[in-house]
C-alpha cells in the first residue's frame, strides 16, 4: 500500500501533523500534491526511473510531499543533512547526480545556491519562502494534473552514511521492479509485522527527516494509513506533551533522547500521560542498560530496540523483556540477514568470541555510489553475499548480538 490507497478510503484523515506550526496534510492532499509533483518531474521535466533529486529541508510537510512524489516516479531521493556546510552539501548534491534540487528557505544558508555550484542540476526549487534564482515549489505544482500518473514505478531513498572517516558515502540500492501500489518498500512489511503499525497508529517523529530511520518510519506510517506527528526538533517535555495530546501509539528515539527525558524533574515526568504508547522504538546508538531499564520502569514493557544502518545489510531486534534478561544486547538476527563473527582473515569465530560482524543476505544488494573500492571493502573475502557495517561484537549461545567496538 501507499498513501494514495488512503486518499480514497480516508481522504480527510491527517497523514502528517506539524504541531509547531499547526499545519497538517490530509491523505487526499498528500495524494494530490505528490501526484502533481510526479507529473512535473516526469511529464514536464522528462525525468526517468533511476534519476535522482536532492532535498535539503528541515522537518516540513513539503519534505513529505517531495518524498512521495519522487517515490511514485521511480526516482531516487537524496535527503541531505541541513546542518552540513554549504561545501559539504554541494559535494553530496554533485556526487548523487541530482537533476533537481529542492531547498527549504529556512535552511538555505546551508546550501550554495549559485548555479555554478551544481552545474548538473537542471532545476532548483524553493519552498517555505522565496529564494533568489530558485523556482517556487507551489507555483510549479499549480496547473499540474491531480490524478495519479498512469505509470508509477517505485523509487527509493538515496541516503548518505557519513561513517567515521572521509567524505559521506551514498548508499544506493537497486530499485524494485513494479508499480508503487503493487510492490512494497523494503521496510513496511518488516516493521508493520514487528511493531504492529496500522491505520490506527499515531507515530511521533522527534528526529530529523534527513536520517534514514525517521524518514523511512514516516514512510511506513503513511504506507499503512496512520498519522505522523512531526516535531520540528526534539524537546524532552514537548515530546511528552505531544504523546499525551495526540494519544501517540508509536515513537522512535535515540538513547540521548531517553537520557534527556529521564533528567526532567519527577513532577514534570509525572505530569504527562504516556499510557497510549504501545511501541517506543530506539536505534542509532548503543543504549546504556541502566537507561533502558529506567525507561521500561517508567513507560512499561513497550521499549523496543533494533540495530541496523543506512546500508540495510542486516538487522537485529530486541524487546523489553529480552533486554532486561540480556543487558547490553542489541537483539537477535535472522529476520533480515544472518550475522557472522569473523577474525581479521575472515575466518568465522565461535560463540562468545569478538570479531567483525558480517551480514549474510541472499537477496538485495547495495553499493556506495561512485566508490567501487569502498563498496568492495565491506564485502567478505570468501563470501560475496556477506558484508559489514564495520562494527565489532559477539553472539551469545542464543544468537543475541552484543556490540563492543567499531573498526
Amino acid at each position: 500500500m501507499f498513501p494514495g490507497t488512503f486518499a480514497a478510503s480516508t481522504p480527510d484523515k491527517p497523514a502528517v501533523i506539524r504541531p509547531a506550526t499547526g499545519e497538517q496534510i490530509t491523505y487526499a492532499q498528500l495524494e494530490t500534491r505528490s501526484a502533481q509533483l510526479a507529473h512535473l518531474l516526469t511529464d514536464e521535466w522528462g525525468f526517468k526511473p533511476g534519476d535522482t533529486i536532492a532535498v535539503v529541508s528541515d522537518n516540513t510537510l513539503e519534505m513529505v510531499e517531495i518524498y512521495w512524489g519522487a517515490l511514485r516516479s521511480g526516482l531516487y531521493i537524496a535527503a541531505i543533512n541541513h546542518h552540513l556546510t554549504a561545501e559539504e552539501s554541494s559535494y553530496i548534491i554533485g556526487d548523487c547526480g541530482a537533476r533537481a534540487l529542492f531547498v527549504s528557505a529556512a535552511v538555505a544558508d546551508h546550501v550554495d545556491l549559485t548555479p555554478e555550484a551544481h552545474p548538473a542540476v537542471e532545476h532548483r526549487v524553493a519552498f517555505g519562502g522565496a529564494l533568489d534564482g530558485l523556482e517556487d515549489y507551489r507555483g510549479l505544482l499549480e496547473g499540474q494534473p491531480t490524478e495519479a500518473p498512469a505509470d508509477q514505478p517505485r523509487g527509493h531513498d538515496f541516503l548518505y552514511s557519513s561513517g567515521t572517516t572521509g567524505r559521506p558515502k551514498g548508499v544506493r540500492v537497486d530499485l524494485p521492479e513494479g508499480q508503487i501500489d503493487e510492490v512494497p518498500d523494503l521496510y513496511t512489511p518488516v516493521f508493520s509485522f514487528l511493531y504492529a503499525f496500522d491505520a490506527d497508529s499515531v507515530y511521533l517523529c522527534p528526529a530529523p527527516l534527513y536520517h534514514a530511520a525517521p524518514l523511512r518510519f514516516c514512510g511506513v506510517v503513511n504506507s499503512v494509513g496512520g498519522t505522523v506527528i512531526l516535531m520540528d526538533r526534539f524537546d524532552p517535555e514537548e515530546a511528552l506533551r505531544l504523546i499525551e495530546e495526540y494519544h501517540v501509539t508509536h515513537s522512535q528515539w535515540v538513547p540521548t533522547m531517553f537520557v534527556r527525558m529521564l533528567k526532567l524533574p519527577d513532577a514534570t515526568r509525572e505530569r504527562y500521560d504516556v499510557s497510549s504508547m504501545t511501541h517506543a522504538i530506539h536505534a542509532a546508538a548503543p543504549c546504556p542498560p541502566e537507561v533502558k531499564r529506567r525507561m521500561i520502569e517508567w513507560w512499561g514493557p513497550v521499549i523496543h530496540e533494533y540495530y541496523s544502518a543506512t546500508e540495510g545489510m542486516g538487522i537485529t531486534f530486541i524487546n523489553s523483556q529480552e533486554a532486561l534478561e540480556r543487558p547490553g544486547s542489541v537483539g537477535r538476527d535472522g529476520l533480515k540477514g544472518i550475522a557472522h563473527i569473523c577474525d581479521e582473515e575472515g575466518n568465522e569465530l565461535p560463540t562468545g568470541q569478538i570479531g567483525t560482524i558480517y551480514w549474510q543476505q541472499d537477496e538485495g544488494t547495495f553499493s556506495y555510489h561512485g566508490d567501487p573500492e569502498k563498496t568492495a571493502s565491506v564485502f567478505h573475502p570468501q563470501h560475496p553475499n556477506w558484508s559489514t557495517f564495520g562494527d565489532v561484537g559477539y553472539l551469545d549461545e542464543d544468537r543475541f548480538l552484543y556490540l563492543t567496538d567499531r573498526k
